[in-house]
């Protein structure tokens, strides 16, 4: 993953952007910190697709409006 200053950014935007369209992800720094990621939007929906698929393994899915058969006792 290609990192760039933020000053670089500003200067050249219209570049980085176009890296971005083309399916490369860029780490935009800070005085030498991560601050923030450019990713394709393809890439992003991907990504989120992927941990939903996960998530479904472990999730139970059903209708939690419906009443269960197990009694429930007041706490007195």
């Amino acid at each position: 993953m290609e990192k760039v200053q933020v000053s670089q950014l500003r200067e050249n935007l219209p570049l980085f952007l176009k890296k971005v369209q083309e399916g490369k992800s860029i780490t935009i720094t800070s005085r030498g910190r991560d601050l923030a990621k450019l990713v394709p939007l393809t890439e992003a929906r991907e990504v989120s697709k992927k941990k939903l698929k996960n998530l479904r393994k472990t999730a139970n899915v059903g209708d939690v409006l419906s009443s269960v058969e197990a009694g429930w006792d007041a706490i007195k």
